[in-house]
């Protein structure tokens, strides 16, 4: 870990300033915070003014924190250990299941070229005839399902896993 430390300049929403050189655009940095450390991403460099996204969101940081760089960028295990585990929002597993630091790779990703996507068509049939009918499922795409309090969403989650005929399902929640 590189050990040098800087201050923070400025704070809108979950994107901070700093003042640093020699760092690297999504490069890794570890915000630390008198409440824990939050992770962060280098998203643009300006001479050497520098602004990260910190992943946690940037509640509880303060201009008087210190940000330090990773010299690395985020990777995640890709094993079957991930199958059946949960997650927090920066992927680190909230269960006790068996450790994810073998076979880690780099998930920084260019964005997609809509010209040289290739156009999924293989349907998913999930058993909802609102869902297949009238917004038709494909692999590898999302669905949203948007509700309130109190409506019966774990139902219809629950629903589509069990009645889909997929190999794997994942499901994510904000």
């Amino acid at each position: 870990m590189h050990t040098v430390l800087t201050r923070i300049e400025s704070i809108r929403g979950n994107v901070i300033t700093i003042r640093a050189q020699n760092v690297h655009y999504l490069e890794t940095a570890i915000v630390h915070t008198q409440y824990g450390n939050s992770l962060a991403s280098v998203i643009k460099i300006m001479n050497d003014e520098v602004s990260l996204q910190v992943f946690m969101g940037g509640r509880g940081i303060s201009t008087g924190d210190q940000v330090s760089f990773t010299k690395g960028y985020v990777t995640t295990s890709f094993s079957k250990n991930l199958l059946g585990r949960v997650f927090n929002g920066i992927g680190k597993p909230r269960d006790t299941g068996p450790s994810l630091d073998e076979n880690l790779i780099d998930i920084r990703i260019p964005p997609v070229n809509p010209v040289t996507r290739i156009i999924p068509h293989n349907m998913i049939r999930t058993g909802i005839p609102m869902i297949d009918i009238f917004n038709t499922l494909v692999e590898s795409q999302k669905i949203p399902v948007f509700s309130i309090s109190g409506e019966p969403y774990n139902q219809l989650l629950a629903r589509l896993a069990l009645q889909a005929e997929v190999d794997i399902i994942i499901l994510g929640g904000i």
